[in-house]
Formats: C-alpha cells, sequence, structure tokens
C-alpha cells in the first residue's frame, strides 16, 4: 500500500539531506589536500587552548594549569592558538578577527602564534585592565623570548605568568626556556591539513541542516497556531506579545548615542585611509571601498535624522521613541558591517607592513610641504586678526597652534617609521605610517581651514556695501507698503519687521564704519532681517522680482552657510577624540540641509534654497557651539593642559590615537584593525592605536605582535 501524499512529501526531505550527509562525509574521509593557509579559526569548545599543529605535544597540561591559575587568581582568560601560518594577513588583523568571531570579553585575552611563518599577536577588548604597556611588557619579556627559541608551551606558560604578576602589581617574570621543534606540524603530524579541516566543517554543515530542517518544521505548525513576535531591541508587531522584554528607553538612547559616534568615527577615519589608498593606487583599485563608506554614510546620515527628530522641540510618545532608537541602532550596525565587510580586502590591498617605505616617503614629502604652509598659515591668522574683529578669526583661532602640535606628533611617529624600516620591522612601520598619516592629514585640514577662513572673511567683506544697499532698498518698499495699508488692516508685524531691519542695518553700518569687523556675521544678519523683510513684502512683489531677490539673498546665505558648515566639520574632524553625539547630529543635519538648499538652487527654487541654507547655518552654529563645550569638558578632564607632550595630547583630540575619551556613554578608547601595534618595537603610544579603514567589528581591540 502507498503511504499517504503527506508521508511521501515529509520522508523526500529527510532522505534528501541524508543523502548530502553521506556523500560530505565520504569526500572528507576521503581528502588527502596538503596542509593550507589558516583562515581566523573557530577555538576550541574543550577549553581555551586551540593547538592545530601539535606545537604543545606533552606539554599541553603544563599549559592548562598556568591558564587555570590566571583565571583563579585574576579572573582574566587567556586563550591560545597555533596555527601554521595566518593566511597572508596581518598577525593582528588575524587575531582580532579570531577574537571577534568567537565573541571575547573585556576580560578575555588572545595569543595567536603561527609557528611555520614566526609570527605572533594578541589581542584584547579595548575596555580590557591590561594597559598597552603591560600587555607589551609581557610581550617582550615572557613570550618573544620563548617563541624563539622554539619554546612553544613556554611562550603560552610566560604570558599566563606575565599577566598574572602585571595584574598584581608585580614585574613579569623571566621564563625558564626549554627549546622545541622548529616547525612544528610540518611534516603532517599535528599539522592543520585540508582533511583536518574538512571533516569538522562537513559535520558542522550537516548538523545545521538537519537543524534549519526541524526549525523550518516547527515554524510551519507554529504559523497555525499563532503570529510571532519580533525579538530584539524594538517591539513587535501590532497586537503582538513581544518575544522579549523591551530595553529600557534610558539604556537604548544610551546605546543609540554611543553607536551613532563609533560609527561615526569608523565612517571619518575609513575616508580618510580611502583617500590615502586612491592616491596609492589609484581611484579603480579603490572604488569597491568607496562604495562600502558611501553606503555606510547614507545608513549614518538616515541616522542622524532620526537623532535629530528626537532631539527637537517636539516630543515623541514612548513607543516612537523606542522604535526610532532601535532604527538608529540597526542602521549604524549596518553601516559598520558594510565597512567591516570590506576591511581585510582594504588591509590587503593598502598592505602598509608591504609598502611601508614607500608609503613612508611619500609622506615624508607632505610632512615638509606642510611644515612651509603651516608657517604661512601662522601669517595670514595674524593678517586675520588685524584686520577683522576677534569673532571673525575665532573658528580657526587655535589651527595654527593645533597645526604645529600634529605636526610635531608626526615628527615623532615619523622617525620612528624609518627607525622600524631601517631595521626591517615593517609590522611596527606601518602602525608609525599610519600614525604618522592621520596626524599630518589633520594638519593640513586645520590650515586648510585658515586659508578658507581668509578667503571667507575677504569675500563677505567685499559683499557687505551691496548687501547694505539692498536692505536699503527694502526697506523703502516696506515704508511704501506700510503707507499704503488701508485703514483698519493691522500693520504691527510688518512694523515690528521694518524695526528689526532698521536696527540690523544700522549696527553694521556703525562696524563698518568704526574698524575692524566681523564680515561673515555682518553679512549672516543683513540676509536673516532682509530675508524676515522679504516675507512681507512677497505678496506686493511680482513672482519673478520675488525669485530674483531670493537669488540675491541665496548667495549671500550660501556664502556664511558654506563658511559656518565648513568650520564645524573642520573642528569636529581635528577634535573628534573629544566630540559627542550631539554635535555630530547637528552637524550632519547641517551638511544635509546644505546639499538640499544646493539642489534646489540648482533646479530653480532659490526660495526654498534660501530656507535650507539658514538652516544649515543655524545648525552649523550649534554643532560648533556643542562640539566646543565637549572638548572643553574634555580638557577639563584630562587635567591642566590636557594630555600634552610630543603632540600626544593633540592626536589624542583628533582622534588619531583610540585612547580614552569622554564619559556619557563612551568607554575607552578602540583599538584597531589590520596592523600590529604595540609589543615587539619601542616606542609605542599608550592608551590605543592608529584608526584604520573598517567598522566596529575590526576596529574595537587593542593588540600587538610581529615576527619571533
Amino acid at each position: 500500500m502507498a503511504p499517504p501524499p503527506s508521508r511521501i512529501r515529509s520522508s523526500r526531505p529527510c532522505r534528501a539531506l541524508l543523502g548530502v550527509v553521506f556523500a560530505a562525509l565520504w569526500l572528507a574521509a576521503g581528502a588527502t589536500a596538503p596542509a593550507r593557509a589558516d583562515d581566523p579559526v573557530t577555538l576550541s569548545r574543550d577549553g581555551q587552548i586551540t593547538d592545530r599543529t601539535g606545537a604543545l605535544g606533552d606539554r599541553t597540561g603544563e599549559v592548562e594549569a598556568a591558564l587555570d591559575s590566571l583565571f583563579d587568581e585574576r579572573r582574566v582568560q587567556l586563550f591560545v592558538v597555533y596555527v601554521r601560518d595566518f593566511s597572508g594577513r596581518s598577525s593582528q588583523s588575524w587575531a582580532d578577527e579570531t577574537a571577534t568571531r568567537n565573541g571575547l570579553g573585556q576580560d578575555d585575552v588572545l595569543l595567536a602564534v603561527a609557528t611555520h611563518d614566526r609570527q605572533y599577536a594578541y589581542s584584547v577588548d579595548e575596555a580590557s585592565r591590561l594597559t598597552d604597556a603591560q600587555l607589551r611588557d609581557v610581550a617582550s619579556t615572557a613570550v618573544v623570548p620563548a617563541l624563539r627559541v622554539n619554546d612553544w608551551a613556554g611562550a603560552a606558560i610566560g604570558a599566563a605568568d606575565g599577566f598574572e604578576a602585571v595584574l598584581a602589581g608585580q614585574p613579569v617574570p623571566s621564563p625558564s626556556l626549554s627549546p622545541g621543534p622548529a616547525d612544528p606540524g610540518s611534516g603532517g603530524s599535528g599539522g592543520t591539513g585540508a582533511g583536518d579541516l574538512l571533516l569538522p566543517a562537513v559535520l558542522l554543515v550537516a548538523v545545521l541542516a538537519v537543524a534549519l530542517y526541524a526549525f523550518s518544521r516547527r515554524k510551519r505548525r507554529a504559523r497555525s497556531r499563532t503570529t510571532p513576535a519580533a525579538a530584539g531591541w524594538g517591539a513587535g508587531a501590532p497586537g503582538a506579545e513581544p518575544a522579549a522584554p523591551l530595553v529600557p528607553l534610558a539604556e537604548l538612547d544610551a546605546r543609540a548615542k554611543e553607536i551613532l559616534v563609533d560609527t561615526d568615527d569608523a565612517v571619518r577615519t575609513s575616508e580618510e585611509e580611502l583617500g590615502f589608498a586612491a592616491a596609492q593606487f589609484g581611484d579603480e583599485a579603490a572604488a569597491p571601498f568607496a562604495a562600502a563608506v558611501t553606503r555606510a554614510k547614507a545608513e549614518l546620515t538616515a541616522s542622524f535624522r532620526l537623532r535629530q527628530q528626537l532631539d527637537d522641540a517636539i516630543p515623541e510618545d514612548e513607543p516612537t521613541r523606542h522604535r526610532m532608537l532601535t532604527e538608529i541602532i540597526s542602521r549604524c550596525t549596518a553601516a559598520d558591517e558594510r565597512l567591516d565587510a570590506v576591511a581585510a580586502d582594504f588591509d590587503r590591498l593598502r598592505s602598509l607592513e608591504q609598502h611601508a617605505p614607500q608609503a613612508l616617503a611619500e609622506v615624508e614629502t607632505t610632512f615638509r610641504d606642510l611644515a612651509g604652509r603651516t608657517a604661512t598659515a601662522g601669517s595670514t591668522l595674524d593678517t586675520m586678526r588685524t584686520r577683522y574683529a576677534p569673532s571673525a578669526a575665532a573658528p580657526v583661532v587655535d589651527d595654527v597652534e593645533q597645526a604645529k602640535e600634529r605636526l610635531l606628533f608626526a615628527t615623532s611617529t615619523l622617525n620612528q617609521a624609518r627607525q622600524a624600516v631601517d631595521g626591517g620591522d615593517r609590522s611596527g612601520a606601518a602602525v608609525f605610517v599610519r600614525a604618522a598619516e592621520s596626524a599630518v592629514r589633520q594638519a593640513a585640514t586645520l590650515v586648510d581651514a585658515v586659508e578658507r577662513r581668509a578667503a571667507e572673511l575677504d569675500e563677505a567683506a567685499s559683499r557687505v556695501p551691496a548687501a547694505l544697499t539692498e536692505m536699503e532698498t527694502d526697506l523703502a518698499d516696506a515704508h511704501g507698503l506700510l503707507r499704503g495699508t488701508a485703514r483698519g488692516v493691522s500693520t504691527a508685524d510688518l512694523q515690528g519687521r521694518i524695526g528689526r531691519a532698521e536696527a540690523v542695518l544700522r549696527d553694521v553700518r556703525g562696524e563698518v564704519a568704526g574698524g575692524p569687523y566681523d564680515p561673515i556675521d555682518a553679512l549672516r544678519r543683513l540676509e536673516e532681517a532682509d530675508a524676515v523683510l522679504d516675507q512681507s513684502l512677497a505678496a506686493a512683489r511680482a513672482r519673478d522680482h520675488g525669485d530674483s531677490r531670493a537669488r540675491s539673498l541665496l548667495d549671500q546665505a550660501m556664502l556664511t552657510a558654506r563658511s559656518a558648515v565648513s568650520a564645524a566639520a573642520g573642528y569636529l574632524t581635528t577634535h573628534r577624540g573629544a566630540v559627542g553625539a550631539q554635535a555630530r547630529t547637528r552637524l550632519a543635519e547641517a551638511q544635509r540641509h546644505m546639499e538640499g538648499a544646493g539642489q534646489l538652487a540648482a533646479g530653480g527654487d532659490p526660495q526654498r534654497a534660501l530656507t535650507e541654507a539658514q538652516r544649515a547655518d543655524a545648525l552649523a552654529g550649534q554643532a560648533q557651539a556643542l562640539a566646543e563645550q565637549d572638548v572643553r569638558a574634555f580638557e577639563d578632564r584630562s587635567g591642566p593642559g590636557g594630555p600634552r607632550g610630543g603632540g600626544m595630547g593633540g592626536a589624542v583630540l583628533g582622534g588619531i590615537l583610540l585612547g580614552g575619551i569622554l564619559g556619557g556613554g563612551r568607554g575607552g578608547g578602540r583599538g584597531f584593525g589590520g596592523g600590529g601595534f604595540g609589543g615587539g618595537f619601542g616606542g609605542g603610544f599608550g592608551g590605543g592605536g592608529p584608526g584604520s579603514f573598517g567598522g566596529g567589528g575590526t576596529r574595537g581591540r587593542r593588540g600587538g605582535g610581529g615576527r619571533f
């Protein structure tokens, strides 16, 4: 008797799955491919040791005892990994990705050793109790000496004992060395062959396939009974019970602010790195990464717009706030993931370890050119102060000194990079080159800001006389409109606008006649008062004349808005190590309105473009004020004069070194992906390394390493 149709349908997927499993197992059993490169691995589920090369041999128990002691005494888990090589990646990026992939936390440390390629790296969470100095001390005292004599177990034991010592405030003990085989696993015993990796992978695929099939059957059964609720950060569908309790609004709000700042930093740093790559390899080679940055920026812009809506004067109800905050987190996460998805490819393209000498030569040339421009910018700033009022130079008044500080830091890092290159330490050179590039780029941004401000002030000063004449003409028209208004019709609003315009006209004329003044501020006040007056005159003027007036005012508004947005953007970029979410949100909105003004002006709608430009100007002013407030708070928390010394303060303030940042939801400084930092070479920055291309997944750890 034939089975029922339902039995037939249900048995076919099972038979298919069994066929796939048996076929895959047959392939795995017959695999005899030679050893291959080791991509970032899944750590052992049986303990803290993953030994793909058989490096530990019969000393596994000694290592386990040392790891257990570290955890018992200091509650720090040290995971050790031995592989043949790092699959062509930098040691640091391999270790960071392995740590991220396996969910290591702030009390976990990863030590990765490539026995054949003789490289190592360590990776810790940004919030780890272990400082960079302590990590370097343990690496140089206990890990590298053991690795150099092939004491593979001794390196892990030395690391565990060393971390236990430094956390207790004691010196790192020197290990007793027991040399072992130079290249364990190279003869096939314990090596990383394709069969070794394929069989577990096939088994995992099989298990996942069975689990997926079981899940799909449960889902089909559940669908007939109820509608599933949404899970995660947000609320469920209307009328459905949430799958999990909603995150409290205060916690969600803090998380949204934190991820906005982190993602904005990741995008800004990735843009800088992209510029270096495009200059080195051309726009075509950099195109995939430019596309990733563009998509990430789109998500970030949408997130900032949501944040601005949450911060405005119109309150949202609790469910709406919850939904909007959840969307911010989701969009920022998507932006980070877009950058992380291509970060490894970017590192391979740029490969600073390979191209360190050429990159160093390029940044040294740029540094020399910029040193001359900085001196000229000092003279430009002095002239600006003499010719105009103090408020005119205020947005850039500290920029020359800040540029000198970045160049001082660049001098130090360039010297260290040159020493590393000459000494054959490409890994160390890569880190110092990256830091020098960022410092020189920020110095250039600061110098550009001074030069741009001087040009904007001169242009504004040339426009003020015409703006005064236009204001007088509009006032005459307004007075004529006032006289022609019929009896009984209220003129209070028009009289108020006329009074404000006359006061602005009188003040600006007095400033122009009285000596040094701020032409950008004068032009802004004239344009704002004239625009308000034009609203009353619009009904009495022909449409074409109204557009003509709007175009005239738009030119002035675009100049003042462009100046304000540029000043705020430059300030935030060069001080981003201290600037929080509010200032970034206002700047992002200012830039969006500025772009809108340009599009509307090009599309023949000057009146709406004028409104957008005025909004951009106002938001940029708010962004600048909020950013300056954040910087003052940062400097107050850092003590008198901030964390100065060798340009270090400017490097931290500018986000070049991802060190300790403001409170308010932001934790310790982030590390960086792609390129080693710390142990293995002299100097070091303390508190975190220079940023690199990528999102949160590749920028959230600290570490170091190199060859041994």
